[in-house]
């Protein structure tokens, strides 16, 4: 790999990581909603605003006027996937809990986009992605499990891989789209279209608490920062990093979240707790730093 494609890749990996920080505010604004908000017309709001923000920068931009091989199925699987991970999401951790239903559907998202990473383009994942993983997805679990009532819901921990499998779907076929087209106009129409198959949600729960001042700004936060500016930042990382590394960087949002939780609602952690945080934080240094420290061990895409 040449110096360049060194550096671009490395560019990626830090908006990547920029668009894994923004996603981790996502539970702490939420816990700022108007109780009577219900999770999926959150989501469906979420992707509303997103999507209408991402629709404007780019035409702004002039971003669908440049040149472009559009694949209408890649655009509508894409966007099926990203309101899919909306509902499969909620509906798991409604169902569950959120406890098994985050650490199902964060942990298994990173293994569902090696194997379809590697089956749908053919990208080789090497040892330094496979100890990341390992490491980060440890840390997942111990994050998530000490110390909390667990509920294993057989139907909600299918729904909450089915969103870790969403989450990998729309990498790999945001990634494809991303190779031949501008990134903010790929996000823009991925989510403009996704936000019109969750608008029906809108209208099925009361969606009155988006216009409470406390609404509003919750609305605002979640569609801007965690969905129109960190995909942004994610379609852009992802042009030079492959599925894999992409989704077990993405595992820098519990880590977020976390230290979030300490610092602005004053959660206090249990040992294990901090053990976590620390072998998540070390795997993904090491996905970061691993291939300079284990030469050779870099992933290969072919």
């Amino acid at each position: 790999m040449s110096t360049h494609s060194k550096k671009k890749e490395l560019a990626g990996v830090w908006l990547i990581l920029g668009a894994a920080m923004l996603w981790g505010t996502t539970g702490t604004t939420q816990g700022l909603a108007p109780a009577e908000a219900n999770p999926l017309s959150v989501g469906a709001a979420r992707l509303a605003v997103g999507g209408l923000a991402l629709l404007a920068f780019s035409l702004f931009r002039g971003s669908f006027r440049k040149e472009g091989e559009w694949s209408v199925f890649l655009v509508g699987v894409s966007a099926f996937f990203v309101a899919a991970y909306q509902l499969c999401f909620f509906s798991g951790v409604a169902k569950t809990g959120v406890a098994v239903g985050t650490m199902v559907a964060i942990g298994s998202a990173p293994v569902f986009a090696g194997i379809l990473g590697y089956f749908v383009r053919k990208e080789r994942l090497g040892i330094v992605w496979g100890l990341s993983t390992l490491m980060a997805v440890a840390g997942c679990l111990l994050l998530v499990l000490p110390g909390k009532g667990l509920h294993a819901d057989f139907n909600g921990i299918l729904l909450a891989a089915g969103a870790g499998f969403s989450y990998a779907g729309y990498t790999v076929t945001m990634k494809g789209l991303l190779e031949k087209c501008a990134a903010d106009a790929v996000v823009a129409l991925v989510f403009s279209l996704a936000a019109v198959l969750l608008a029906p949600f809108l209208f099925l729960y009361d969606a009155s608490w988006i216009f409470s001042s406390g609404g509003l700004l919750v609305a605002l936060h979640l569609g801007i920062m965690t969905t129109a500016v960190s995909y942004w930042l994610f379609a852009k990382g992802l042009k030079d990093v492959n599925v894999g590394t992409a989704a077990t960087l993405s595992l820098a949002e519990p880590l977020t979240a976390t230290c979030l939780g300490i610092a602005v609602l004053h959660e206090r952690l249990m040992v294990m707790e901090y053990f976590g945080m620390g072998l998540l934080f070390v795997g993904i240094v090491l996905l970061v730093a691993g291939p300079a420290i284990l030469p050779g061990k870099r992933t290969a895409v072919h």
